[in-house]
């Protein structure tokens, strides 16, 4: 039976991919397996030594200590692209909101007062303050083309935009999956110079901290709309305001509200709405439990942070499961303890990532407690589990 802790509020729908059978389930639990989170700061938490895998219901893992974890052998998952229709909706509902000036004219609306023959006459009279722009021939540049900015990019497309994208990361999956109509920018420069509006989805770390300052915003076109539905810290937010006050940027959306932001008649802050959807959620909480059911049962390693991408079909035997520091001779160790257990290998997965290395191992007999204390002693080795 399968311990897993709860850290916050799970959708059903993915914790039914839990068997009772195998699984307990709960908020509060002695000594878990695994835990499962979505927004919950795990950097204070004490870790049990009994953790083996963390997975988050979402994208971003900054909430998660994953350094840490990754030293502990302990592999984070998350599930990228399960939100990323949430995100790419509320994307283009921030270019027509902001473009439209719906929220100041809903503002305006709401405080109109008399009877409505003097409204209606006031909603004439005022309406010509919200004159927008429409997105058809309009240029978006999307920062970031992972499963979010590729779907942005797609379906600003369909809009009649124009798309310019960058990142110099991309993989070759969400490059199949994008249209062939997203021209490429070989630099977040070239970017800014050519776009109406401008959209991030990356990961806040050092190199994308800021990532729109003072400088940057010399580069873009006056009129330029900014969106971040990615992190808070990815914009320099005192910046954008400064340029908006100068008439260089027309409006800032994003999900991030600050003091500095939420009462700016130009900035448009909505609270962290960007996944909170049913179906994002469900989709998140399935795609995360389903993974670490089968690293827990498995060894297998799909949408980890920190840990290679594993994947060994069940050759019959049992399965050895072991996690170590990526250094020379780590598997004739392995290997030799289990020759001296009388182990006869039938099948082997090896991968590295980084400072991290698994092994899955199929062998044709059971292994004892005392050949895993044996590989478990070995200087180097982090998690072994007999599975």
């Amino acid at each position: 039976m399968f311990k897993i802790l709860t850290l916050n509020n799970i959708s059903p729908v993915g914790l039914e991919r839990l068997s009772r059978e195998s699984y307990e389930v709960a908020s509060e639990i002695q000594h878990p397996d695994a835990i499962l989170l979505r927004s919950y700061k795990m950097h204070d938490m004490e870790m049990p030594a009994t953790v083996k895998a963390i997975g988050r219901a979402g994208s971003g893992v900054n909430n998660i200590p994953v350094e840490r974890m990754s030293q502990a052998g302990i592999p984070v998952f998350n599930a990228p692209g399960a939100n990323a229709n949430a995100v790419k909706e509320l994307v283009i509902a921030g270019m027509l909101i902001a473009s439209r000036n719906l929220c100041q004219a809903w503002d305006y609306s709401r405080g109109l007062e008399g009877e409505d023959a003097v409204i209606s006459k006031a909603v004439e009279a005022g309406k010509k303050q919200f004159v927008g722009f429409e997105l058809p021939g309009k240029t978006l540049g999307v920062v970031g083309l992972g499963a979010i900015g590729v779907q942005v990019a797609n379906g600003a497309l369909a809009l009649g935009m124009n798309v310019i994208g960058f990142d110099p990361g991309i993989t070759v999956k969400r490059a199949w999956e994008m249209s062939s109509d997203v021209r490429q920018a070989a630099s977040i420069e070239e970017l800014l110079a050519k776009v109406d509006y401008v959209t991030f989805h990356v990961p806040l770390v050092d190199a994308t901290r800021n990532i729109i300052n003072a400088d940057r915003l010399k580069l873009v076109r006056d009129n330029v709309v900014i969106l971040n539905f990615s992190r808070n810290g990815v914009i320099d937010d005192e910046a954008v305001v400064d340029a908006i006050d100068a008439g260089k940027v027309y409006a800032y959306v994003c999900d991030f509200p600050s003091n500095l932001l939420k009462n700016h008649p130009r900035v448009i802050t909505l609270p962290h709405l960007g996944a909170s959807t049913q179906q994002a959620e469900e989709n998140c909480a399935v795609m995360v439990a389903e993974q670490v059911r089968d690293y827990l049962e498995n060894g297998t390693v799909r949408n980890s942070v920190n840990f290679p991408e594993m994947y060994m079909p069940r050759n019959g035997g049992f399965r050895l499961a072991i996690v170590n520091e990526n250094v020379p001779n780590m598997l004739g160790q392995i290997s030799t303890c289990m020759a001296d257990a009388g182990l006869n290998i039938i099948d082997m997965l090896n991968k590295s990532r980084n400072e991290l290395a698994c092994t899955l191992v199929d062998v044709d007999s059971e292994v004892t407690p005392t050949c895993l204390d044996h590989i478990a002693s070995i200087k180097g080795v982090l998690k072994v589990r007999a599975l």
